[in-house]
C-alpha cells in the first residue's frame, strides 16, 4: 500500500529568466568545468532531459545530487517511506529531526538549492505507467524485485532509459537498459590517436605508411575510422568523409580506393574519429536470467545471485538479514544455491559475508555507486560515452576486520537509535567510537575535498571525544565551483572554501569537530604545519589538483610516518600553451620590468639579461599615445610572428631542404609551415588585432576602443615594410640544440644599454613624468569571459596552428588549456571520494596486510573501475649490503646511560658502536649540522653541542620547540641511511 500521493514543487525566483531555454543557452560561468568533459552538444541534451530518482536513502540522494549539479531539465525524487535512524549514516540531507518524515519531502528543498536551473519535485505515490511516461530517464534505488520488474517492463516498452542501483552493506549493484536502439554519439573521451603520414600509394586499396613521428607505430586498430588533413599532392583525401581502416602492420594500414587521386607528395596527418554506435539492451527480466556482467567472473556472478537471494529473503521474512546473524546468513546462502545453475561457481563464503553485512548503510558505498549510476544517467540523457552493458557488481568486503582482530558479534552491531546505526550494522559500536577519535588533516576543500568532508561527516569521523578534522584551503569560492562542489551555494561566492565547507559540515553533523584554515601547505608554512602538527595526526587526505602540491604532502607524510589518502585528476596540454606564454611575454612581464626600472634605482645593477633590458627600452620607445598606435603595434606584431618569422625559417630551411646525411629536413613530426598574408576581412586576423591592441592599450593605461571598422581604416592606411631575410642566422632544430645554444652576450653592448637606460630614467624623474610611464601588468584571468584574455589566446594559437596546418582550437578549449583548467564533473569526484573513504575504514581498523588495501583507477566514460593492491615500497636507503624502505626509521634516545643529555659527538659514537654507522655528514632538513670537510675547530665546536641546542637553532624552532630531532646521515662511502629520530629530553 502506498500513502496518498504528495507533490512538492520548488522553483527559485528568477530561475525561469536565467535558463533561457528557448535560446538553448548554457550558463558557461556555472558549468565551465563540466563543459570540458561533456561539450556543448551533450550539455544541451542534458538540459532537455527529465529524470525520476526513486528511493531517497543515501544512494538515491547521491544520484539526485550529482545530476542536479550536472544541469538536467528537472528531477523528481520519489520515496513512499519515512526517515529511519539508519538513513542518517549516508543520507546527508536528512537530520535527527527528520526521523519519521517522508524521505523525499524532507530532501526536496535541500536538493533544489543545489542548482536554481533545475526544478526539483518530491513524489510519494505509486509508480504507475502514466506517471513514468513523463520521464526520459528513470532510476530505481532501494526497491523490491517486484517493483524493479514492473518499472523495467514499462520503461522498456516506452523507450524510457532505465537504471537500477542498489547498495547493501559493503556490496553494490548497477544495471542499465537504454532500449533496443540507443545511439551513442561519442563513445570515447580519450584523445584521438594521430599519426604522421609518410607515404600513400595509389591503388585499390590505398596503403598508408605512417607512425607517431618518434619511431613508433601508428597505434590504430582494425575498424577505426580516420580523417586526413594537410596531405599535399593527394589532397583529395583532405576533404573525404571518415573512412574505416584495416591494419596491415605496425606502420602500415589500408584505406579505400586512391587510384583516381593525384600522386602523394608529402605531409599529412591521420586522425582517429569518434563515430556513433548503435546499442541494444535487454530488459531486466531477461537480463536477470542471462546477465552480462562487467568484468565477468565468479565474484560478479556470486554477487548477482546474492542480490537475487536477498530479494527472496526479504519477501520471505519481511526484513533484511539481521547484522552478523549466522542463521539468516545461512538461509540467504541456501536461497542463492537454489538460484545457481552451476553451484560449483558460487562463492559461498562471499555470499555468506555479504548476508552478514547487508543491513548496513554506508556513505562511501553510496558515494561510489551514486557516482557510477549518475554518470550512466548523463550517458542516457546525452548519448555521450559508452553506457554500461548491462550489470556491474562491486564489493569492498576487505574493509571488514582482518583475521586475528576483534570479532564482530550480533550484540556489537545491534541498532542503538543512533545516526550511525547504518554503519554500526557493518562495523560495530566499538569501531564507531574509534572513528570519532580520529585526527585527520584534509588538504583542499574543492570538488574532491567537499565530497570527502561530506563522507567524513556521515561516517562520524572526528565526531567523538578527542577527534578533530583540520581542513585547509587558501582559495575563495567561484561561481564555476557550484556545479560540482556540493557544500557551496550561490550566496557563498567570494567566501573562503575551508571556512564555508567547515560550516556546512557542522550543519550535516553537529557533533563533528572541524577547524578551518586558509593556508596553503608547502615549505613556507612548515612552522604552522610542522612536526607537532603532523605527529598528532592519525592520517592525511589530499584533495589537490596540483601534482607538485600532492607530492609535497606525500613527502611530509613519509617524513612523519602518517598514512595518506591521495586522490585527484590531471589535465592535458596542447598548442594553445604556446599562446599563453606569448600573453605573459607581451602583456605581463614587460610591464613589470618597466615598473621595476622606474621605481627601483638598483634595477640596472642586477644581473638582468640583455633581453630584459632591451625589452624595457622597447616598451619605453614604443609607448603608444592613442588607440590607433595600439592597432598599428598589433599589426606589426602579427606580421613579425605569422609572416616574417615563417619566411625566415623557410629561408634557412626551404621545403626541399635536406640534412647533411641526405634526409629530407621536413619529415614528420616536423611540419613545413606556410606564411600567412594579413587580411582585414579575415575574422581570425581581426580577432588577434583587436585583442592584442586592447591588451596593449591596457598595459599603457589608454582608453580601449572596440570599433572594428575604425581599426580596419587604420590598418588599410598602414604600409608594412616587405620581408628582408637575415643571413647567417642559426635556428635550433631540436630541444637539445635549444638547450646547448651558446648565449653570447656582447658586454660592451650590455654596458651601453645600461647606461642609456640609466640616463633615460634620470631624465624622466627630473621632468616629473616617471609615474606617467608606469605600466599596468596584466595577469591572465580565465574566469572573466569579457576581459579579452581568452580571445587573444584563441586567436594567437589558431594563427600559429594555421601556419602549420593544424586544426584550430575553439574558444572553450583555448580557455581550458591556457587557464590550465582541469576538467571536472560531480559524478567522478563523488565516486573517487567514496573509494578513498573505503580505504579510510581499513586504516582505522589498522589493517596490516598490504593486500587488503586498494589503489583504484576510475574511468566513468567506459565505465571502468580497476582496483589492485599497492606495491610494497621500494628500497630507498642503502648501507653496505643492507637496504631499507622509505618508511624505515632509526629510533634512538637523546639521553645517555647516565641520564644526561647527549652531545652530537656522543650520539655519533653511539650510532657507530651500536649500528656500525661511520657518519661523514649530518643534516636536518636543509640545515647541515656536521660535515667532515669542515675545519677542525668548527667540527670540534659542533660535536660538543647538546642535541637540544642543535634542535633550537633549526628554522621554526622558536615557534615550535621540537620533541623529536630528525637527522639524515651520510656515511663515509656516501650511502644514504634511513632518517634517525632522536627523542629529546624536553618531551
Amino acid at each position: 500500500m502506498f500513502p496518498a500521493p504528495a507533490l512538492v514543487l520548488h522553483r527559485p525566483a528568477g530561475s525561469r529568466m536565467r535558463r533561457s531555454e528557448s535560446l538553448g543557452e548554457i550558463d558557461e560561468g556555472l558549468y565551465s568545468r563540466q563543459l570540458y568533459v561533456l561539450g556543448h552538444a551533450a550539455m544541451r541534451k542534458l538540459a532537455n532531459t527529465t529524470v525520476l530518482v526513486s528511493g531517497m536513502k543515501g544512494l538515491g540522494v547521491e544520484i539526485a545530487k550529482n545530476i542536479i549539479l550536472a544541469g538536467v531539465k528537472s528531477v523528481t525524487v520519489h520515496d513512499p517511506g519515512n526517515t529511519q535512524w539508519t538513513d542518517l549514516s549516508s543520507q546527508f540531507f536528512l537530520s535527527e529531526c527528520d526521523v519519521g518524515r517522508n524521505r523525499a519531502v524532507a530532501s526536496q528543498q535541500h536538493l533544489a538549492e543545489l542548482n536554481s536551473y533545475v526544478p526539483v519535485t518530491a513524489f510519494t505515490g505509486e509508480l504507475t505507467e502514466s506517471f513514468l511516461a513523463a520521464f526520459q530517464v528513470v532510476v530505481l534505488t532501494n526497491s523490491t524485485l517486484e517493483e524493479q520488474l514492473h518499472v523495467s517492463d514499462i520503461c522498456h516498452a516506452h523507450n524510457i532509459r532505465f537504471i537500477l542501483a542498489d547498495t547493501k552493506g559493503l556490496a553494490g549493484q548497477l544495471f542499465c537498459d537504454f532500449g533496443e536502439n540507443f545511439v551513442v554519439n561519442e563513445p570515447s573521451d580519450t584523445e584521438p590517436i594521430c599519426a604522421y603520414v609518410q607515404h600513400i600509394s595509389q591503388g585499390s586499396p590505398g596503403v598508408v605508411t605512417c607512425g607517431d613521428g618518434e619511431g613508433h607505430g601508428h597505434g590504430f586498430a582494425d575498424g577505426d575510422f580516420v580523417m586526413f588533413s594537410g596531405v599535399e599532392g593527394m589532397s583529395q583525401l583532405n576533404s573525404c568523409e571518415p573512412c574505416a581502416i584495416r591494419v596491415l602492420g605496425e606502420f602500415t594500414l589500408e584505406i579505400g580506393d586512391t587510384s583516381s587521386f593525384a600522386p602523394y607528395q608529402r605531409g599529412g596527418v591521420l586522425t582517429q574519429v569518434n563515430m556513433p554506435q548503435l546499442h541494444s539492451y535487454a530488459p531486466l527480466r531477461a537480463a536477470l536470467a542471462e546477465p552480462k556482467i562487467k568484468a565477468m567472473g565468479d565474484r560478479g556472478d556470486s554477487l548477482h545471485l546474492g542480490f537475487q537471494a536477498l530479494h527472496s529473503f526479504t519477501a520471505e521474512t519481511g526484513r533484511l538479514p539481521w547484522p552478523k546473524a549466522q542463521t539468516d546468513a545461512e538461509r540467504l546462502l541456501e536461497l542463492a544455491r537454489g538460484l545457481s545453475t552451476h553451484k560449483e561457481n558460487l562463492d559461498e563464503e562471499l555470499v555468506r559475508t555479504f548476508a552478514l553485512v547487508s543491513a548496513g548503510e554506508l556513505s562511501p558505498m553510496a558515494a561510489l555507486l551514486g557516482g557510477l549510476a549518475s554518470q550512466e544517467v548523463l550517458k542516457a540523457a546525452s548519448g555521450k560515452f559508452l553506457p554500461l552493458e548491462q550489470w556491474m557488481y562491486f564489493d569492498a568486503l576487505e574493509c571488514l576486520p582482518e583475521q586475528g582482530t576483534e570479532l564482530l558479534t550480533e550484540e556489537s552491531c545491534v541498532p542503538r537509535g543512533s545516526r550511525y546505526d547504518g554503519q554500526i550494522a557493518v562495523f560495530g559500536a566499538d569501531f564507531q567510537k574509534r572513528l570519532g577519535q580520529q585526527k585527520y588533516f584534509v588538504v583542499g576543500a574543492g570538488a574532491i575535498g567537499c565530497e570527502l568532508l561530506k563522507n567524513f561527516a556521515m561516517i562520524g569521523l572526528a565526531a567523538g571525544e578527542g577527534g578533530s578534522i583540520t581542513v585547509t584551503d587558501m582559495d575563495t569560492i567561484e561561481r564555476s565551483n557550484l556545479s560540482r562542489q556540493l557544500l557551496f551555494r550561490p550566496q557563498d561566492v567570494g567566501k573562503l572554501k575551508s571556512e564555508t565547507a567547515a560550516a556546512a559540515l557542522r550543519q550535516m553533523n553537529p557533533t563533528i569537530r572541524v577547524t578551518a584554515q586558509p593556508h596553503p601547505v608547502g615549505p613556507n608554512t612548515e612552522t604552522l604545519y610542522g612536526e607537532h602538527f603532523f605527529l598528532a595526526l592519525d592520517g592525511v587526505a589530499n584533495a589537490l589538483d596540483s601534482m607538485q602540491a600532492r607530492a609535497y604532502v606525500d613527502g611530509r607524510c613519509i617524513r612523519y610516518l602518517k598514512p595518506l589518502l591521495d586522490s585527484g585528476t590531471e589535465g592535458t596540454k596542447g598548442h594553445v600553451q604556446w599562446a599563453r606564454d606569448e600573453f605573459d611575454g607581451l602583456f605581463k612581464m614587460p610591464a613589470e620590468n618597466v615598473n621595476k626600472y622606474l621605481e627601483d634605482p638598483a634595477f640596472l645593477e642586477r644581473q638582468w639579461t640583455l633581453e630584459v633590458l632591451e625589452g624595457v627600452r622597447s616598451s619605453l620607445k614604443e609607448k603608444p599615445h592613442s588607440w590607433q598606435d595600439c592597432v598599428r603595434w598589433a599589426r606589426q606584431h602579427w606580421e613579425s610572428l605569422y609572416h616574417q618569422a615563417v619566411l625566415q625559417l623557410l629561408h634557412v630551411f626551404p621545403p626541399g631542404h635536406e640534412t647533411s646525411s641526405g634526409i629530407p629536413f621536413w619529415l614528420p613530426p616536423k611540419r613545413c609551415p606556410r606564411p600567412l598574408e594579413f587580411d582585414c576581412d579575415n575574422s581570425t586576423h581581426m580577432d588577434y588585432i583587436m585583442a592584442a591592441a586592447s591588451l596593449f592599450a591596457q598595459t599603457h593605461r589608454l582608453q580601449v576602443c572596440r570599433d572594428r571598422a575604425a581599426a580596419r581604416e587604420t590598418l588599410r592606411a598602414m604600409v608594412v615594410p616587405p620581408f628582408q631575410p637575415a643571413h647567417g642566422v642559426q635556428i635550433p632544430t631540436t630541444e637539445e640544440e635549444m638547450v646547448e645554444a651558446p648565449t653570447r652576450v656582447d658586454e660592451v653592448q650590455l654596458v651601453a644599454l645600461r647606461q642609456e637606460l640609466a640616463e633615460c630614467r634620470q631624465v624622466l624623474l627630473e621632468v616629473g613624468c616617471g609615474s606617467a610611464h608606469l605600466m599596468e601588468p596584466i595577469h591572465f584571468e580565465k574566469d572573466d569571459d569579457s576581459n579579452g584574455h581568452v580571445d587573444f589566446i584563441m586567436a594567437a594559437s589558431n594563427l600559429r596552428a594555421e601556419n602549420y596546418g593544424i586544426a584550430p582550437a575553439d574558444w572553450h578549449k583555448s580557455k581550458r588549456v591556457a587557464g590550465r583548467i582541469i576538467p571536472a564533473i560531480a559524478t567522478t569526484t563523488a565516486a573517487v571520494a567514496g573509494l578513498a573513504c573505503l580505504e579510510l575504514y581499513k586504516l582505522v581498523w589498522g589493517h596490516q596486510d598490504l593486500h587488503s588495501y586498494r589503489n583504484s583507477f576510475l574511468q566513468l566514460a567506459e565505465p571502468l573501475l580497476a582496483r589492485f593492491p599497492p606495491l610494497p615500497p621500494p628500497a630507498a636507503y642503502k648501507y653496505g649490503q643492507e637496504t631499507w624502505s622509505c618508511w624505515h626509521r632509526i629510533e634512538v634516545s637523546g639521553i645517555g646511560a647516565d641520564g644526561e643529555e647527549l652531545s652530537l659527538q656522543e650520539l655519533l659514537a653511539q650510532l657507530q658502536r651500536v649500528q656500525g654507522l661511520p657518519v661523514r655528514m649530518v643534516l636536518s632538513g636543509a640545515a647541515i649540522l656536521y660535515a667532515s670537510f669542515w675545519s677542525e675547530q668548527k667540527r670540534k665546536e659542533q660535536l660538543a653541542r647538546r642535541l637540544t641546542q642543535l634542535a633550537g637553532d633549526l628554522p621554526g624552532a622558536a615557534i615550535q620547540p621540537s620533541t623529536v630531532l630528525v637527522l639524515e646521515l651520510v656515511c663515509e662511502d656516501d650511502d644514504i641511511l634511513p632518517p634517525v629520530h632522536v627523542q629529546l629530553p624536553c618531551a
